[in-house]
């Protein structure tokens, strides 16, 4: 399995336990604590696609805009 599918197939079971958003910002958080930005994209990136109108998806963007900062 691809990192991609993999990510992707993790998001799907986080939201399907409730309060999937918080729990992917949470594992994104970490993601990036680790220095795993590509992944951390990809879950803030869903949480975006998932879940826009909520509190943890403008915490996403904020984190993007930070990690698109960074870029070299």
């Amino acid at each position: 399995m691809t990192k991609t599918t993999t990510a992707i197939i993790f998001a799907l079971g986080l939201a399907a336990c409730g309060n999937g958003a918080a729990k992917m910002l949470e594992t994104a958080k970490f993601e990036e604590l680790q220095r795993n930005t590509t992944h951390a994209r990809e879950l803030y990136q869903q949480i975006l696609q998932s879940y826009p109108s909520s509190p943890e998806a403008a915490t996403a963007k904020e984190r993007l805009a930070a990690l698109d900062a960074q870029k070299p």
